[in-house]
């Protein structure tokens, strides 16, 4: 855990009386609550805020933990004589790092030496601080520490961590731990991941994220994090640039922002969207047990507002639970004739707290619902304090997520406070009601997660490095069909085929390989064949063979100038199966990311495809597989067969172990993968396989 959490003792260096100034914030930030000893250091020396002044570090000594806001020239030799004096937890607050340019990356670079050398755990620079809530602890320039709560929180941008605060205030929302990590010179997210999940006030842990260290680290940080407590995670930044420069079609389709998708779904994160979300999903978490299943009962006054909610529970992948007979029994005995008891229940708008309780009481003690969605509108005869009551009492003693939606204005503010107190989540609109439900579940799944080790298949590596060593020799970083004995080797089947030179031999080897036939060009130049009439279908006899082969040879060079041809490839040709795609392209961060989906029309306009940071395990890959949208065309849909996903499924696990075997490869694609009907196999018809250089 990191120790600066809990200081005891904390100097402010650069502390300062002149508002405006971050020193000054520190210090009234500290002296506001802080119950440990404050350190005020200023060249000048004397007094400030009444309290003795420290003309420098040294003059003082040892403390738990140095704050520093000062010109960024003169801090590493600040931090130096922090650490000769064996003060190991340092929080740089100060900016003109490597923000700002080449000079301000060489500063860094000797600050994070320094701190290697010294064993500093360091925050920052340029950051906003950290705050510890329960040792009351505000040493950030934020406006004021957080009320006590269950919520950590890490941010890569001290503006956020100021607007959250912001909001959590107005919306009465505790904090237990947080981070700014500012440049993340030294302690990054994989650290504060490690100290929330150990700490015993955490029960979620939030995090906004810009940019990601050690991608493999933080999966594993993720992972370990996300059994214990739920993970909330707001990535910005969803561009597309990061695959500008590949030549794939699963580069193309990737982007920056993909490989966060794939990375956080491998570590049991739950990535949001908006801040306002992320907040409502860690106030569920933070007040309410899990649900053990996806089905709900919404009990409502208003009829209107109850379906719109029951719409609302459908679209986010909830169900409506069927309540059990004797449930509706009761509920038909005990309401108002004219009351609905079908789910959702609506007990009337003239329904008083009696009634609430009445139905609540009964919704909750049925064993087919998992979650109940407590909505209440601002009738004229609406007892809401009553009705707030009855889920706060039934909050504390069901066992099972009451998420509340006291869905008006100024007639609940009181309402909203008194929730607030008792910890109950309430929420203005039922859909946010909804969602956060939603996230509680898909945590619940999450939590019971099993990982397994992905399989290892026997394979001689030998041999591959031979065929990428022969092919760097001659300059050839770009291997296609020619390279076929890769997939052979990794039990990856693959269609009859041969290669020829000239044109006698592509006659000589289409007798071999038996009409009817395809051809395909051969050149490491070429990434999409049909685009230059590099392909050649449905070739019956040997003189259609020999026009094909001509005509290539003939007509590419014109297209594509200067381009290298050798040869071409000659395959059987299949005119039946379903043509599938399962590509890998090299994310900087996270390492290799295996694409699937289905071919044609589907990868090329719908981009109907599934990611997964390699290596991946059975249930990765059955995710993957299921996850894309057509996934009932491989089911078999309007009486067409069932496709063998099994082969499929085999295969990305084999050529998941491909592509971490050998970390050179920058890109690889089967394209496409033809799959036959359930348990007839699947053959690999093309492939691209691209060497980093």
């Amino acid at each position: 855990m990191l120790d600066m959490f809990n200081a005891k003792s904390i100097a402010i260096i650069g502390a300062s009386e002149t508002k405006g100034k971050i020193g000054h914030d520190l210090m009234i930030s500290l002296l506001s609550y802080y119950k440990g000893d404050i350190i005020p250091v200023n060249p000048r020396g004397g007094r400030m805020f009444d309290i003795p002044t420290y003309k420098s570090i040294s003059e003082y000594g040892y403390v738990d933990l140095a704050v520093i806001t000062i010109p960024a020239p003169l801090i590493n030799n600040t931090v130096k004589e922090c650490a000769e004096l064996g003060i190991k937890s340092i929080i740089v607050i100060s900016a003109g790092f490597k923000e700002i340019g080449e000079e301000g990356l060489k500063l860094e670079s000797e600050l994070i030496e320094l701190a290697t050398k010294y064993d500093i755990e360091l925050v920052g620079p340029n950051c906003l601080g950290i705050m510890n809530t329960y040792n009351d602890m505000n040493a950030s320039f934020a406006s004021d520490i957080s009320k006590k709560g269950k919520i950590s929180f890490l941010t890569q941008s001290g503006a956020i961590m100021a607007a959250i605060l912001d909001y959590a205030d107005k919306r009465k929302i505790g904090f237990s731990r947080i981070i700014s990590l500012g440049n993340k010179a030294v302690i990054d997210e994989n650290d504060a991941l490690a100290d929330f999940v150990d700490e015993k006030n955490t029960k979620v842990i939030v995090a906004y994220l810009e940019g990601i260290n050690d991608g493999s680290k933080f999966i594993e940080s993720c992972r370990k994090a996300s059994q214990k407590k739920p993970l909330l995670l707001i990535k910005a930044g969803k561009t597309t640039e990061g695959s500008a420069a590949v030549s794939s079609h699963t580069g193309t389709i990737a982007g920056t922002d993909a490989a966060y998708e794939a990375a956080f779904t491998k570590g049991g994160a739950i990535r949001v969207n908006a801040l306002d979300e992320i907040m409502d999903y860690a106030t569920a978490f933070s007040f309410s047990p899990l649900p053990k299943g996806n089905k709900i009962a919404i009990i409502s006054n208003a009829g209107g507002p109850a379906i719109m909610t029951t719409d609302a529970a459908i679209k986010y992948g909830l169900e409506m639970a069927e309540l059990s007979p004797s449930t509706r029994a009761k509920l038909i005995e005990g309401l108002p004739e004219t009351a609905s008891v079908k789910n959702p229940i609506d007990i009337l708008g003239d329904a008083s707290a009696e009634r609430y309780e009445f139905a609540l009481k009964n919704v909750v003690a049925d064993p087919n619902v998992d979650g109940i969605i407590y909505l209440v509108t601002p009738q004229s005869v609406t007892d809401s304090i009553g009705i707030a009551e009855v889920a706060i009492k039934y909050s504390k003693q069901c066992g099972k997520p009451i998420l509340c939606s006291f869905f008006g204005g100024t007639r609940f503010n009181e309402v909203e406070t008194i929730l607030s107190i008792h910890e109950i989540p309430n929420y203005l609109y039922p859909k946010r009601a909804i969602k956060s439900m939603k996230r509680l579940y898909d945590y619940y799944l999450i939590k019971n997660r099993i990982y397994p080790e992905a399989p290892k298949f026997d394979v001689d590596k030998e041999k591959i490095r031979k065929i990428f060593n022969e092919a760097k020799s001659k300059g050839n970083y770009t291997l296609g069909l020619e390279s076929f004995d890769i997939l052979k080797e990794y039990g990856i089947p693959t269609v009859g085929t041969g290669v020829a030179t000239t044109v006698e031999e592509a006659e000589e080897v289409a007798e071999e390989i038996g009409y009817p036939l395809v051809m395909k060009i051969l050149s490491p130049q070429i990434s999409h064949k049909s685009d230059v009439g590099g392909i050649k279908l449905n070739l019956k006899n040997a003189e259609e063979v020999k026009i094909a082969y001509n005509d290539m040879m003939k007509r590419i060079p014109k297209i594509v100038p200067d381009v290298v041809l050798d040869g071409v490839q000659l395959q059987k040709m299949i005119s039946d199966g379903t043509e599938v795609i399962i590509g890998m392209i090299k994310d900087p961060t996270f390492g290799p990311m295996l694409m699937f989906g289905l071919g044609g029309i589907y990868v090329e306009i719908l981009k109907d495809v599934s990611f997964a940071i390699a290596p991946v395990n059975e249930i990765e890959v059955r995710d993957m597989i299921k996850n894309i949208k057509t996934f009932e065309l491989l089911e078999g849909s309007r009486g067409d067969n069932p496709k063998d996903i099994k082969s499929i499924s085999n295969i990305i696990l084999r050529i998941s172990q491909l592509v971490t075997d050998f970390p050179e490869i920058a890109e690889f694609e089967i394209n496409p993968l033809m799959v036959f009907d359930d348990n007839d196999g699947a053959l690999a018809v093309d492939m691209r396989l691209i060497l980093e250089k």
